[in-house]
């Protein structure tokens, strides 16, 4: 018989890992509203309004206050009387085709990349692809792992194959490479090489770490090379391989784990460190006071140029000063003309003559002026 004790080996480690379902208890407490998202409810926005009007319960208590955290590994979750499940982690890799959108929401129901994979899961894209762009792309419901792998702090790679019209020169090459100013800021390629060159366009390999919009097609522009085509060959550690377009694929525990791995040694290497703080610690000693009793010497001021002396004027004789006073005119009033001139000639005259006969009093008016003849009765 066969003996009972020994346990039957798993057969899952020859076969095809499975993707991990990455315990929530190691993230610790979460906001509720996180939770809710995270198991499918819907949007952040939607269940803070769950919230909002009493419909949700943490451990049959119902809460109306938003930002309240829970353990989503203890705590019973309840919406509308329905317990929450913990939803499983799931990981997949996209070949996006041209003209489908990396987007959740488009209100003119174009196809979107979360169309083509059939999960009942609430899946996002990892980042984001134009339109006319093709190639990988992740999705992904594990929203901390895809918002480390979509920031550029974490100095995640990616990796494209261009073909742009045009024969580049290494002159544009070197430009590219040394950064293109755009309306946002500079914006830098890891590394460019050319792969093939054909008769009137190029295709290029750009390796990037940043992530901003419409990046490769702009700073091409900028050097007078238009983008034809433009595909995403790979993510970090991933490689589209070759996988058709509109295909995809469920990533392995291995390529999760590295995913993992690269995020968390990389966290903060994009930022510039910052300078070390001096040492405060350690103060001064001000027991010996420096020696204050030798001054230092002033320095002499620069000796002020002489000024140049006047020439002195020729002094005159007094006998010539009372010459020349004496040989100036003197100023002559000429005698105003009419009647009324001849009246105040008169009256200098009269007064003149009374002054050399001593007479001091003022004169008596005359008896045959009009001013001293009195009106008759």
């Amino acid at each position: 018989m066969p003996d009972s004790s020994k346990k039957p080996k798993s057969a899952g480690r020859r076969g095809k890992p499975s993707p991990p379902s990455a315990p929530v208890s190691k993230d610790g407490p979460q906001r509720l509203q996180k939770v809710m998202a995270a198991c499918g409810v819907g949007s952040r926005r939607s269940c803070e309004e769950l919230i909002e009007q009493g419909r949700v319960e943490v451990d049959r208590r119902i809460v109306t206050v938003l930002g309240t955290r829970v353990d989503p590994a203890t705590a019973e979750i309840r919406v509308d009387g329905n317990i929450l499940r913990t939803p499983r982690r799931c990981y997949f890799l996209v070949n996006k085709p041209s003209g489908v959108l990396a987007t959740n929401a488009d209100p003119m129901g174009r196809n979107r990349v979360i169309d083509i994979i059939d999960s009942k899961e609430r899946l996002f894209t990892v980042g984001r692809l134009d339109r006319m762009s093709e190639g990988l792309i992740l999705v992904t419901n594990d929203g901390e792992l895809a918002n480390r792998l979509a920031h550029p702090r974490y100095g995640v790679t990616k990796t494209y194959r261009v073909r742009v019209a045009g024969r580049p020169t290494r002159e544009k090459m070197d430009q590219v490479k040394q950064g293109v100013y755009l309306s946002d800021g500079l914006a830098r390629v890891d590394e460019l090489r050319i792969k093939r060159r054909f008769k009137d366009s190029t295709e290029m390999e750009m390796i990037l770490s940043e992530g901003r919009n419409r990046e490769i097609r702009r700073v091409l522009a900028r050097v007078g090379h238009k983008v034809l085509t433009l595909r995403r060959i790979g993510l970090g550690p991933l490689r589209l391989g070759r996988l058709p377009a509109g295909g995809f694929r469920e990533l392995t525990a291995v390529e999760v784990s590295q995913l993992r791995k690269l995020v968390a040694n990389r966290k903060g290497t994009a930022r510039p460190a910052r300078p070390a703080k001096p040492d405060r610690s350690a103060k001064p000693d001000r027991s010996a006071k420096p020696d204050r009793s030798a001054k230092p010497a002033r320095s002499a001021k620069p000796a002020r140029s002489a000024k140049p002396a006047r020439s002195a004027k020729p002094a005159r004789s007094a006998r010539s000063a009372r010459s020349a006073r004496s040989a100036e005119p003197r100023k002559s009033r000429s005698a105003p003309t009419g009647k009324a001139g001849t009246k105040r000639e008169s009256s200098r005259s009269r007064r003149s003559r009374g002054a050399t006969q001593g007479n001091s009093k003022a004169r008596r008016p005359q008896t045959g002026s009009r001013r001293g003849r009195k009106p008759g009765k």
